[in-house]
């Protein structure tokens, strides 16, 4: 556990409960004991110190396995301030903990005014550098903010759709600094896109319902390496599992994995549990909702709310009630039930913990270590969306198979240069 040397004051965090903080250093000590590459990290950085007086504002969801990744950037010296990036993900004892550490403005349930005014507020510390999950940050920079650009070095991106938007601004020519895409390592679309979306995704279906997957028709709307893994661990649990595509290839490969794949519109009347993970907005909407079957259940595992269409479903409702907390029961005109998971946001966080600690060793261990290569190498790198360097990745996935105590072959000198040759032939 960090020895927390230099403690933040907690009077410049904007947080739910100070008191909370002991029950969130016990909550935080346990997602270490998971954590061992980053370990490792933070005692490197606590000796080098390669973010000495570097600024850092961070936009992701504050849960414990953040907490370590923040206290690993301040081992190396950083200054980092910490807003949410999802209302409903944040921990407030998690939080609490982490406000003696850096400046932390997250509220659990936040609305959406205090959101924004959160992210406002670690921009205030004029960062050098940046760290998304959702891109928001660096959407709030290139657009209300722009008197800061001209101080940041770059930034990264944890996630798929965070993605999107910073290429969407990089085609535009208007993107200001090098981001690195730390959603697009490697390991991380192995360990954290389908291993850890795929099991914290039937975790929160499972924590807000209590319903027996075994036996239940899950239709999952996108098949991505998010949805490969929400797909392999439903059928897991013994579902029947319906993919749907846009993308030929996906469709393919989901049909050859064994799924059955259809049109969303006809799987609406075949699921009883609906799974949207596709990065893109109205995937469910009323068409969709016209065809499904009383008792539906519907939750979203991709970044934003805007993948299952709250406005249609709430026209085609007569009445609403909470009937569990986090499953809101949707009463249609014709008596049919639809049941929308945790307001329609990302259910793994928002009604879970969302990856388990040993999937986000993985994925912060590559983030801290892109944050040093941003240090090192910002001013010489091109104001465009970056390839994690792949000597980081190979050095998450070294450090991941020791602390598994995994050893793997090696090349003899013969094998690596047939490898590299064009003679050798038949």
């Amino acid at each position: 556990m960090s020895s927390h040397a230099g403690r933040a004051s907690s009077t410049t965090s904007d947080i739910t409960d100070p008191s909370l903080a002991a029950a969130g250093e016990g909550r935080i000590a346990w997602a270490e004991t998971q954590m061992p590459i980053l370990r490792q990290i933070r005692e490197r950085f606590a000796q080098e110190k390669p973010l000495k007086g570097i600024k850092i504002a961070a936009s992701l969801h504050v849960t414990a396995e953040t907490a370590n990744l923040v206290r690993t950037l301040t081992a190396g010296g950083a200054q980092v301030a910490l807003c949410a990036s999802n209302p409903l993900s944040t921990q407030d004892d998690t939080a609490a903990a982490l406000a003696g550490d850096a400046e932390v403005h997250a509220r659990a349930g936040e609305d959406a005014d205090t959101y924004y005014r959160h992210i406002d507020a670690v921009l205030d510390t004029k960062p050098r550098l940046t760290i998304d999950d959702g891109a928001d940050l660096v959407g709030v920079l290139h657009g209300q903010r722009t008197d800061l650009l001209e101080g940041i070095l770059g930034g990264t991106e944890e996630t798929t759709t965070g993605i999107i938007r910073l290429r969407a601004l990089e085609a535009q020519g208007k993107l200001a600094f090098p981001v690195i895409a730390v959603a697009e390592s490697v390991t991380g679309r192995q360990l954290d896109h389908t291993y850890g979306t795929g099991q914290s995704t039937l975790d929160g279906i499972l924590r807000a319902t209590n319903i027996l997957i075994a036996g239940q028709r899950v239709v999952v709307v996108g098949y991505g390496a998010c949805g490969r893994g929400v797909a392999s661990r439903a059928r897991g649990l013994g579902a029947h599992v319906i993919v749907c595509e846009v993308d030929e290839l996906r469709a393919l490969e989901a049909l050859m994995d064994g799924y059955d794949v259809m049109p969303a519109l006809e799987a609406a009347r075949e699921g009883d549990v609906f799974i949207t993970v596709t990065g893109d907005r109205d995937v469910i909407s009323r068409e969709h909702f016209e065809l499904m079957r009383d008792g539906a259940i519907v939750a979203n595992a991709g970044h934003f709310d805007v993948e299952i269409s709250k406005p249609d479903l709430n026209a085609l409702t007569k009445e609403r009630h909470e009937v569990r907390p986090l499953v809101a029961q949707h009463r249609l005109e014709d008596g049919r039930r639809i049941h929308l998971l945790a307001d329609g946001r990302v259910v793994n966080l928002a009604a879970g913990e969302g990856h388990p600690g040993a999937v986000m060793d993985v994925d912060f261990a590559g983030e801290a270590l892109c944050i040093e290569h941003l240090v090192k190498n910002a001013k010489g790198l091109d104001a465009r969306v970056h390839r994690v360097p792949e000597e980081i990745d190979r050095e998450v996935a070294r450090l991941k198979l020791e602390s598994l105590g995994v050893e793997i072959d090696t090349l003899t000198e013969e094998q690596r240069t047939y490898l590299h040759s064009w003679e050798q032939g038949t």
